[in-house]
Parts: structure tokens; sequence; C-alpha cells
């Protein structure tokens, strides 16, 4: 389902500042109808961009619509069907007339599903976690690396890890079907990166600690792992991430900054890796 926010001819803006990092630049974002995701997209739009964003749930999707304004198209679409990511792009340049690049920020935990400890987990509980956080960013990069090749084109890839993937946590956050995805995620990304660096596709890994977030309300409402996370991430006074901290970091790797950047990984963590 498509939420609509332009007429049949698209009014283009009238602003242009030198100063906007991302002027003129068409993202898609899977995963951006809430919390970093979300954060981001304002970011983007913010800095010149125009962006497509992709959310499961149509309310969090009606009101992402609202609060982005008309340099944004969200569509109602579940990253882990083959295809989505396609549509989205599609819509990019069917909206905005071409394709810069891509955000993967879907994903999430399996701790309902039956991940957990591995004397615990579940094959469901694997299966569930690794298609939700692996397999659905395996179809997003696939599709836009597909669609970077038709149009004849550079462009840049963004992909969501987490610090769990390398830096564990074994009382708090013990959920190996999750950890191994997102540590996955890092293999993939820098085995593409490599693949496609002689096409200037660049694809790119942030890595955030606990950030509060619709996922990590488990977390932000336990005085156990609050106190944990004060010492964990002791930036700021010690505390939870806010989406907007990795904000800064994602316009850069969309951004022509880092137009000679690929196969990172870059830890948004408050100090979890060095503590």
């Amino acid at each position: 389902m498509l939420f609509n926010t332009f007429t049949n001819t698209r009014t283009k803006t009238l602003t242009t500042s030198l100063n906007k990092q991302l002027q003129n630049k068409r993202i898609v974002i899977i995963g951006g109808t809430t919390g970093m995701g979300l954060s981001a997209a304002k970011a983007f739009i913010n800095e010149g961009a125009s962006v497509v964003i992709t959310g499961r749930n149509e309310e969090s999707a009606k009101e992402a619509n609202k609060s982005l304004g008309t340099n944004c198209e969200v569509l109602v679409s579940n990253a882990i069907h083959p295809g989505s990511a396609d549509e989205a792009i599609q819509l990019c340049i069917e909206r905005f007339g071409g394709f810069d690049g891509l955000y993967h920020v879907a994903g999430g935990s399996g701790r309902k599903l039956g991940d957990g400890p591995l004397h615990e987990l579940t094959l469901e509980g694997w299966n569930k976690t690794i298609e939700l956080n692996l397999t659905s960013l395996m179809l997003s990069n696939q599709s836009a690396v597909k669609s970077f090749n038709r149009l004849k084109q550079e462009g840049t890839i963004l992909n969501m890890s987490s610090v769990l993937g390398f830096s564990p946590s074994p009382k708090h956050f013990a959920t190996h079907a999750y950890a191994a995805a997102k540590s996955a995620v890092i293999g993939f990304t820098k085995s593409i990166a490599a693949y496609y660096a002689s096409q200037n596709i660049r694809i790119n890994v942030i890595a955030p600690a606990l950030v509060e977030t619709p996922m990590a309300q488990r977390a932000a409402n336990d005085e156990n792992i609050l106190s944990f996370i004060k010492t964990k991430q002791p930036l700021d006074g010690g505390r939870i991430g806010k989406a907007e901290d990795l904000d800064g970091l994602a316009v850069y790797f969309m951004s022509d900054a880092s137009k000679f950047t690929t196969g990172q990984v870059v830890a948004v963590d408050g100090g979890w890796t060095v503590t």
C-alpha cells in the first residue's frame, strides 16, 4: 500500500543550499517508518534529499507520512518479501527521477520467536531471526546493486548491524541468532563492498549499541539493564542511545563526502566496545 504525498506533477523544491549535504539525492530507507529509520529519514530530508521509506505496519506508515512532508513517499511492505525493495526503488525512480542510495535499517529481535541462549534457541527462532535481519538485507542490497547496474551509475548502501555482532553481552542480551545475523551482516557487507568497489558502489555498516527504539522497550524498562548501560555506554552521562545519535554518520555515508569509503564498520555505541 502506498501513501502518496505528491500530486501527479511533482513540484520541485525551490530551496537549493550548498550547505545541504544530500541536496538532490534520492534515497530509499528499508525500515524507515519508526525508530532509527524514521529519524534518518527526517535527517536526510533536512539535508536536501528526497526519500522513499518502507515499513510493514500501516499505522506507523500513516504517522510517518504525516511527519515527513512532501519530499517523502511511504510504502507499506515487508522487507523479507522478495520484490519489496524492488518496488521501493522503482517508486523512488518514478517519483524523484533517480536512485542514489539505500539505507537498510529493517530488522529486529527474535526473542519472542524463539531466539535466546543456544541451549534454549528453537529452530523456528533461528530461521525467523536470520530471515528478519539477514535475508531481508541481502534482498534489499541485491535490488540496489541491480538498480545501480541497470542505471549504469555509482551509488551507496548503508547496512545496519549491531555491536552484539562483535562485542557480546552474555548477561543481558543473550540472543544468539540475532548476534549471528548481525555478525553476518558485516561479513556480507565487506564481501560485496570488495566486489563492487571497481564500479564505485560503496557499501558500509553502522553498528549501534542499545538505542531506544520500539524494539528496545524490554531493555529500556529494565532497571538492571539501565544500571548496566550506565557504565557500558558511558558517553554523555551513561545512557541508552537515541535514534538521532546515528543520523550524522548515516548522512555522511549517503553523501559524496564518503566517496572514498567502502567496506567499513563504524560503531555508534556510547563507548560500549571500549568498556
